[in-house]
Protein backbone atom coordinates (compact mmCIF):
# COMPACT_ATOMS: atom_id res chain seq x y z
CA UNK A 1 0.00 0.00 0.00
CA UNK A 2 1.00 3.62 -0.48
CA UNK A 3 1.48 5.56 2.73
CA UNK A 4 2.45 8.96 4.06
CA UNK A 5 3.69 10.01 7.50
CA UNK A 6 2.26 13.40 8.45
CA UNK A 7 2.87 16.06 9.64
CA UNK A 8 6.06 14.89 11.34
CA UNK A 9 8.28 12.43 9.50
CA UNK A 10 10.23 9.81 11.43
CA UNK A 11 12.77 8.40 8.96
CA UNK A 12 13.33 5.16 10.87
CA UNK A 13 9.61 4.36 10.94
CA UNK A 14 9.18 5.22 7.26
CA UNK A 15 12.11 2.96 6.37
CA UNK A 16 10.79 0.04 8.43
CA UNK A 17 7.27 0.28 6.98
CA UNK A 18 8.72 0.58 3.47
CA UNK A 19 10.88 -2.49 4.06
CA UNK A 20 7.66 -4.43 4.72
CA UNK A 21 6.56 -3.72 1.14
CA UNK A 22 4.68 -0.44 1.45
CA UNK A 23 5.49 2.60 -0.67
CA UNK A 24 6.09 6.05 0.84
CA UNK A 25 4.34 8.75 -1.21
CA UNK A 26 2.98 12.25 -0.86
CA UNK A 27 -0.21 12.87 1.07
CA UNK A 28 -2.44 13.18 -2.00
CA UNK A 29 -1.54 9.66 -3.16
CA UNK A 30 -1.56 7.91 0.22
CA UNK A 31 -3.80 4.91 0.93
CA UNK A 32 -3.03 5.14 4.62
CA UNK A 33 -1.66 7.88 6.80
CA UNK A 34 0.64 7.59 9.80
CA UNK A 35 -0.50 10.59 11.83
CA UNK A 36 1.94 12.07 14.33
CA UNK A 37 -0.41 14.73 15.74
CA UNK A 38 -0.94 18.37 14.94
CA UNK A 39 -2.78 19.81 11.93
CA UNK A 40 -4.65 17.23 9.88
CA UNK A 41 -5.68 17.98 6.29
CA UNK A 42 -9.42 18.65 6.11
CA UNK A 43 -10.77 16.96 4.20
CA UNK A 44 -8.45 14.01 3.98
CA UNK A 45 -7.64 12.84 0.45
CA UNK A 46 -10.25 10.35 -0.74
CA UNK A 47 -7.49 7.81 -1.30
CA UNK A 48 -6.83 7.51 2.47
CA UNK A 49 -8.54 4.39 3.79
CA UNK A 50 -7.22 4.42 7.32
CA UNK A 51 -5.22 6.62 9.65
CA UNK A 52 -2.72 5.21 12.12
CA UNK A 53 -2.25 7.43 15.17
CA UNK A 54 1.11 7.03 16.93
CA UNK A 55 -0.20 7.39 20.48
CA UNK A 56 -2.81 5.46 22.45
CA UNK A 57 -5.16 8.11 23.81
CA UNK A 58 -7.62 9.53 21.29
CA UNK A 59 -9.87 11.58 23.59
CA UNK A 60 -8.41 14.92 22.54
CA UNK A 61 -8.74 13.99 18.87
CA UNK A 62 -12.38 13.11 19.41
CA UNK A 63 -13.01 16.37 21.26
CA UNK A 64 -11.38 18.32 18.43
CA UNK A 65 -13.51 16.58 15.81
CA UNK A 66 -10.44 15.16 14.09
CA UNK A 67 -11.69 11.58 14.26
CA UNK A 68 -14.90 11.24 12.32
CA UNK A 69 -16.92 8.58 10.50
CA UNK A 70 -15.96 7.62 6.98
CA UNK A 71 -12.30 6.89 7.64
CA UNK A 72 -11.06 4.00 9.74
CA UNK A 73 -8.70 4.85 12.57
CA UNK A 74 -6.17 2.83 14.53
CA UNK A 75 -4.33 3.89 17.66
CA UNK A 76 -1.14 2.65 19.28
CA UNK A 77 -2.81 0.53 21.96
CA UNK A 78 -0.37 -2.05 23.28
CA UNK A 79 2.74 -0.42 21.84
CA UNK A 80 3.43 1.32 25.13
CA UNK A 81 2.37 -1.54 27.38
CA UNK A 82 5.83 -2.51 28.63
CA UNK A 83 7.28 1.01 29.00
CA UNK A 84 4.19 2.30 30.82
CA UNK A 85 4.04 -0.81 33.01
CA UNK A 86 7.68 -0.27 33.98
CA UNK A 87 6.98 3.34 34.96
CA UNK A 88 3.85 2.26 36.87
CA UNK A 89 5.81 -0.23 38.94
CA UNK A 90 8.60 2.30 39.47
CA UNK A 91 6.15 4.91 40.72
CA UNK A 92 4.38 2.43 42.99
CA UNK A 93 7.58 1.24 44.64
CA UNK A 94 8.93 4.78 44.86
CA UNK A 95 5.83 5.97 46.70
CA UNK A 96 5.59 2.94 48.98
CA UNK A 97 9.18 3.45 50.09
CA UNK A 98 9.01 7.26 50.27
CA UNK A 99 11.89 7.73 47.85
CA UNK A 100 10.94 11.38 47.30
CA UNK A 101 11.24 12.14 51.02
CA UNK A 102 14.51 10.24 51.26
CA UNK A 103 15.96 12.00 48.22
CA UNK A 104 15.10 15.44 49.56
CA UNK A 105 16.31 14.66 53.09
CA UNK A 106 19.39 16.48 54.33
CA UNK A 107 20.05 14.30 57.37
CA UNK A 108 20.32 10.59 58.13
CA UNK A 109 17.78 11.22 60.86
CA UNK A 110 15.09 10.92 58.16
CA UNK A 111 15.61 7.17 58.30
CA UNK A 112 13.36 6.50 61.28
CA UNK A 113 10.23 8.30 60.05
CA UNK A 114 10.65 6.89 56.55
CA UNK A 115 11.04 3.35 57.84
CA UNK A 116 7.98 3.72 60.04
CA UNK A 117 5.86 4.93 57.13
CA UNK A 118 7.01 2.80 54.21
CA UNK A 119 4.92 0.00 52.77
CA UNK A 120 5.95 -3.28 51.19
CA UNK A 121 4.43 -5.19 48.31
CA UNK A 122 5.96 -8.34 49.76
CA UNK A 123 3.56 -8.07 52.71
CA UNK A 124 0.99 -9.77 50.49
CA UNK A 125 -1.15 -6.79 49.61
CA UNK A 126 -3.68 -6.31 46.83
CA UNK A 127 -3.02 -4.26 43.70
CA UNK A 128 -5.98 -3.19 41.57
CA UNK A 129 -5.42 -2.25 37.93
CA UNK A 130 -8.23 0.03 36.79
CA UNK A 131 -8.50 -0.05 33.01
CA UNK A 132 -6.85 -3.42 32.52
CA UNK A 133 -5.74 -3.65 28.90
CA UNK A 134 -2.32 -3.79 27.28
CA UNK A 135 -0.60 -2.10 30.21
CA UNK A 136 -2.04 -4.68 32.60
CA UNK A 137 -0.87 -7.50 30.34
CA UNK A 138 2.69 -6.23 30.76
CA UNK A 139 2.40 -5.17 34.40
CA UNK A 140 0.92 -8.32 35.93
CA UNK A 141 4.02 -10.47 35.23
CA UNK A 142 6.16 -7.71 36.75
CA UNK A 143 4.04 -7.77 39.92
CA UNK A 144 4.03 -11.55 40.30
CA UNK A 145 7.45 -11.88 42.03
CA UNK A 146 6.12 -9.71 44.87
CA UNK A 147 3.38 -12.21 45.67
CA UNK A 148 0.55 -9.68 45.55
CA UNK A 149 -3.07 -10.37 44.74
CA UNK A 150 -4.01 -8.66 41.47
CA UNK A 151 -7.51 -7.40 40.76
CA UNK A 152 -8.22 -6.31 37.18
CA UNK A 153 -11.06 -3.96 36.29
CA UNK A 154 -12.07 -3.28 32.71
CA UNK A 155 -15.14 -2.13 30.85
CA UNK A 156 -16.45 -5.55 29.88
CA UNK A 157 -15.26 -7.81 32.67
CA UNK A 158 -13.27 -9.83 30.14
CA UNK A 159 -10.94 -12.12 32.10
CA UNK A 160 -7.40 -10.77 32.24
CA UNK A 161 -4.62 -13.34 32.09
CA UNK A 162 -2.67 -13.51 35.34
CA UNK A 163 -5.18 -11.54 37.40
CA UNK A 164 -6.62 -13.25 40.46
CA UNK A 165 -9.98 -11.55 39.96
CA UNK A 166 -11.52 -9.52 37.12
CA UNK A 167 -14.57 -7.28 37.34
CA UNK A 168 -16.44 -5.07 34.88
CA UNK A 169 -16.21 -1.43 35.82
CA UNK A 170 -19.95 -1.35 36.55
CA UNK A 171 -19.54 -4.00 39.27
CA UNK A 172 -16.21 -2.94 40.77
CA UNK A 173 -17.29 -0.49 43.46
CA UNK A 174 -16.06 -2.74 46.25
CA UNK A 175 -12.53 -2.73 44.83
CA UNK A 176 -11.92 0.82 46.08
CA UNK A 177 -12.28 -0.44 49.64
CA UNK A 178 -10.36 -3.68 49.17
CA UNK A 179 -7.10 -2.85 47.40
CA UNK A 180 -3.91 -1.51 48.95
CA UNK A 181 -2.67 0.08 45.74
CA UNK A 182 -4.36 1.26 42.56
CA UNK A 183 -2.84 1.54 39.09
CA UNK A 184 -5.04 3.76 36.93
CA UNK A 185 -4.54 2.83 33.27
CA UNK A 186 -7.97 3.50 31.78
CA UNK A 187 -8.67 5.53 28.64
CA UNK A 188 -10.48 8.82 29.10
CA UNK A 189 -14.18 8.45 28.31
CA UNK A 190 -17.41 9.89 29.67
CA UNK A 191 -17.54 6.95 32.09
CA UNK A 192 -13.98 7.30 33.38
CA UNK A 193 -13.59 11.09 33.53
CA UNK A 194 -13.31 12.10 37.18
CA UNK A 195 -13.83 8.52 38.34
CA UNK A 196 -11.49 9.04 41.31
CA UNK A 197 -13.17 11.82 43.24
CA UNK A 198 -13.60 12.72 46.90
CA UNK A 199 -16.15 9.97 47.42
CA UNK A 200 -13.93 7.26 45.98
CA UNK A 201 -10.84 8.50 47.82
CA UNK A 202 -12.76 8.43 51.10
CA UNK A 203 -13.58 4.75 50.55
CA UNK A 204 -9.92 3.77 50.17
CA UNK A 205 -7.77 2.53 53.02
CA UNK A 206 -5.75 5.24 54.72
CA UNK A 207 -2.68 3.21 53.74
CA UNK A 208 -3.64 3.15 50.04
CA UNK A 209 -1.42 4.41 47.24
CA UNK A 210 -2.81 5.64 43.91
CA UNK A 211 -0.69 5.53 40.74
CA UNK A 212 -1.95 7.19 37.55
CA UNK A 213 -0.40 6.26 34.20
CA UNK A 214 -3.64 6.57 32.22
CA UNK A 215 -5.05 10.06 31.83
CA UNK A 216 -4.79 12.95 34.25
CA UNK A 217 -8.52 13.59 34.04
CA UNK A 218 -9.28 10.21 35.61
CA UNK A 219 -8.66 11.92 38.96
CA UNK A 220 -10.35 15.05 40.31
CA UNK A 221 -7.15 16.91 41.15
CA UNK A 222 -8.49 19.16 43.91
CA UNK A 223 -10.03 16.13 45.64
CA UNK A 224 -6.71 14.30 45.46
CA UNK A 225 -4.84 17.26 46.96
CA UNK A 226 -7.29 17.35 49.87
CA UNK A 227 -7.06 13.59 50.43
CA UNK A 228 -3.25 13.70 50.49
CA UNK A 229 -3.14 16.70 52.81
CA UNK A 230 -5.69 15.22 55.20
CA UNK A 231 -4.14 11.75 55.25
CA UNK A 232 -7.19 10.06 53.75
CA UNK A 233 -4.77 8.03 51.62
CA UNK A 234 -1.07 7.41 52.12
CA UNK A 235 0.21 8.66 48.80
CA UNK A 236 -0.09 9.17 45.08
CA UNK A 237 2.33 8.91 42.17
CA UNK A 238 1.45 10.17 38.73
CA UNK A 239 2.95 10.32 35.27
CA UNK A 240 -0.14 12.17 34.00
CA UNK A 241 -1.98 15.06 35.63
CA UNK A 242 -4.91 17.41 35.19
CA UNK A 243 -3.99 20.01 34.15
CA UNK A 244 -1.00 18.93 32.11
CA UNK A 245 1.58 20.33 32.22
CA UNK A 246 1.09 20.72 35.95
CA UNK A 247 1.78 24.41 36.70
CA UNK A 248 4.88 25.39 38.62
CA UNK A 249 4.03 25.78 42.29
CA UNK A 250 0.99 23.50 42.16
CA UNK A 251 0.38 21.78 45.53
CA UNK A 252 1.00 18.33 44.05
CA UNK A 253 4.62 19.27 43.40
CA UNK A 254 5.14 20.18 47.05
CA UNK A 255 3.25 17.47 48.88
CA UNK A 256 5.74 15.02 50.44
CA UNK A 257 3.40 12.08 49.81
CA UNK A 258 3.01 12.75 46.10
CA UNK A 259 5.46 11.87 43.33
CA UNK A 260 5.14 13.42 39.87
CA UNK A 261 6.96 12.42 36.70
CA UNK A 262 6.45 14.66 33.63
CA UNK A 263 4.63 12.21 31.33
CA UNK A 264 7.72 10.17 30.52
CA UNK A 265 6.12 6.72 30.19
CA UNK A 266 4.94 7.17 26.58
CA UNK A 267 6.92 9.66 24.54
CA UNK A 268 7.64 10.37 20.91
CA UNK A 269 11.08 8.80 21.29
CA UNK A 270 9.52 5.54 22.45
CA UNK A 271 6.96 5.72 19.65
CA UNK A 272 9.69 6.01 17.04
CA UNK A 273 11.30 2.87 18.40
CA UNK A 274 8.17 0.75 18.67
CA UNK A 275 5.33 1.85 16.37
CA UNK A 276 6.39 0.40 12.99
CA UNK A 277 5.46 -3.27 13.63
CA UNK A 278 1.98 -2.21 14.66
CA UNK A 279 1.56 -0.05 11.56
CA UNK A 280 2.57 -3.02 9.43
CA UNK A 281 0.13 -5.34 11.21
CA UNK A 282 -2.73 -2.88 10.86
CA UNK A 283 -1.99 -2.35 7.17
CA UNK A 284 -1.99 -6.11 6.58
CA UNK A 285 -5.37 -6.48 8.27
CA UNK A 286 -6.80 -3.54 6.33
CA UNK A 287 -5.63 -5.00 3.02
CA UNK A 288 -7.18 -8.34 3.94
CA UNK A 289 -10.54 -6.71 4.64
CA UNK A 290 -10.29 -7.49 8.35
CA UNK A 291 -10.65 -5.39 11.46
CA UNK A 292 -7.28 -3.89 12.35
CA UNK A 293 -5.72 -5.11 15.64
CA UNK A 294 -5.87 -1.62 17.17
CA UNK A 295 -8.83 -0.18 15.27
CA UNK A 296 -10.64 2.53 17.21
CA UNK A 297 -14.33 2.27 18.05
CA UNK A 298 -15.42 5.90 17.79
CA UNK A 299 -18.57 5.26 19.83
CA UNK A 300 -16.56 3.94 22.78
CA UNK A 301 -13.74 6.47 22.54
CA UNK A 302 -10.91 3.93 22.31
Amino acid sequence: MKFCMHPGVWPGVVAEVAAAGHEPVGLEEAEFLIYTGGPLPDPLPESVGFVQFVFSGIDRLLDAGVIRPGVRWANAAGVYGRPVAEIALTLLLSQLHHVKTATLASSFSARGPIDAAQGWLIDGGTVAIIGAGGIADALIPMLRPFGVKVIAVNRSGRPVEGADETYPQSEAGHVWEEADAFILAAPLTEETSGMVDAGVLARMKRSAVVVNVGRGELIVTDDLVAALRDGEIAGAAMDVTDPEPLPDGHPLWRLPNCTITPHIAATGRIAQQMIAPQVIANAAAFEAGERMPTEVDITLGY
